[in-house]
């Protein structure tokens, strides 16, 4: 239907402008006289040009889209460089050029100046260039690029939308953050050990890319000079040091804080070389078992890349629910940033059966706890839960404050 109406539309202003055409004509030859010639003369460079413009085959222009990477953190610039080349030197007056794009990129991209209209002339190739800011987290499709001109009367309008598909994956930002494990718990809770985290050095399972903090001792030279790149040994790692992380997915206005500290503490406790699981409460739930190294690092950022805060169920219910996977470790961490009662209740389950549980509460920047969640601090306290206030923009204060407690 679409397609039909745009066909009729173009014939329709053909139509017009050989009207307007035959119409001058007439004046002139039945008026005479200078002032009718000279409109007729006038009018028909402008008719002549529409008319060939109407004839100028769009399938002639070629577009290519190029950027510096495929992968970003939040926040960081995308800098867009689109070439545009025509096999004819055709004459155009004007080219609107639109880079098409989905989801949460359109505002960044409506805001960034991505459509633009430039003078070709008789110019073959075209260069135009713009800038996204600040990336929003997410993965993002870029799926085509609208090309449009016209004559200067507006009677005739070419445009053409060519295909052109690219994917940028934006990660969450993150802090970087000195990770302490918590250890030795106390009826006041959990003091911080600054020390790395120690292994079975006796039975190694394993290798993987070299780390630092890595000893010299854990390097396996047969692999190294095999993969052309430094091997350490994999060592068992004593339980008490996996933690298990639980992030709440619920709709909220400080999820992407919740999201960016998730993927802060993620990084910094793999870089002290201790293991990870985490489990994320979205509508589609995906569970990742404890492990360590890279490649848990680069599955983890990307499932927080494309995560959205889109959870029907309320967070305790999860955390009720996902028993059998929070229960992998003995060191459990709860990030959100709604601290209710029965969550706490919950929570205090965990720590019943010997188990650490820490609940870090996001806040924004200056923004304090209210009377209600200081009361209900001091009773997960009092459960052996301990909660972690964490201002966003402040996330690398987390841990040096847990030190001095």
């Amino acid at each position: 239907m679409n397609q039909l109406f745009s066909t009729t539309k173009k014939v329709w202003k053909l139509i017009v402008l050989f009207f307007l055409i035959v119409i001058t004509f007439s004046y002139a030859m039945f008026q005479g006289g200078f002032v009718s010639w000279f409109l007729f003369y006038s009018f028909l460079p402008f008719a002549l040009y529409a008319l060939f413009l109407s004839f100028y085959p769009m399938n002639f222009v070629e577009v290519k889209r190029t950027f510096l990477k495929s992968e970003y953190n939040a926040g960081e610039p995308l800098k867009v460089t689109i070439v545009i080349r025509r096999k004819t030197a055709f004459p155009l007056f004007f080219l609107v050029m639109e880079d098409c794009v989905n989801g949460k990129l359109i505002f960044s991209q409506q805001r960034n100046g991505s459509k633009a209209l430039v003078v070709p002339g008789f110019q073959k190739e075209i260069t135009w260039e713009y800038q996204v800011d600040k990336l929003p987290r997410g993965e993002h499709f870029l799926q085509s690029i609208r090309v449009k001109t016209g004559d200067l009367l507006g009677l005739i309008e070419k445009e053409k939308q060519i295909q052109i598909e690219d994917r940028i994956i934006v990660y969450p930002s993150y802090e970087e953050l000195i990770y302490k494990t918590m250890e030795n718990q106390y009826d006041q809770g959990m003091t911080a050990s600054r020390e790395r985290v120690q292994r079975d050095t006796s039975m190694a399972i394993g290798i993987r890319e070299y780390q630092p903090g890595d000893r010299f001792s854990w390097i396996n030279w047969k692999a190294t000079a095999k993969r052309n790149d430094i091997m350490t040994k994999e060592f068992e790692q004593r339980q008490s040091h996996d933690v298990y992380i639980l992030m709440d997915c619920s709709p909220d206005s400080r999820f992407e804080a919740v999201v960016s500290f998730s993927a802060s503490i993620i990084k910094a406790i793999l870089l002290k070389g201790a293991h990870v699981g985490f489990l994320s409460s979205a509508a589609e739930r995906t569970a990742f078992p404890i492990r360590g190294g890279e490649s848990q690092q680069q599955q983890l950022f990307y499932h927080l890349a494309k995560v959205k805060d889109n959870s029907s169920v309320s967070f305790d219910r999860v955390l009720e629910v996902e028993n059998t996977h929070l229960m992998q470790s003995n060191n459990l961490m709860l990030i959100t940033a709604k601290l209710t009662r029965i969550l706490i209740e919950k929570a205090g389950r965990f720590t019943s059966k010997n188990g650490a549980v820490t609940i870090f509460l996001l806040k924004n920047e200056k923004e304090s706890l209210s009377q209600s969640e200081l009361t209900l601090k001091a009773a997960a306290n009092a459960r052996g839960v301990r909660v972690v206030l964490v201002h966003d923009g402040h996330f690398s204060a987390v841990f040096s404050e847990v030190a001095r407690r």
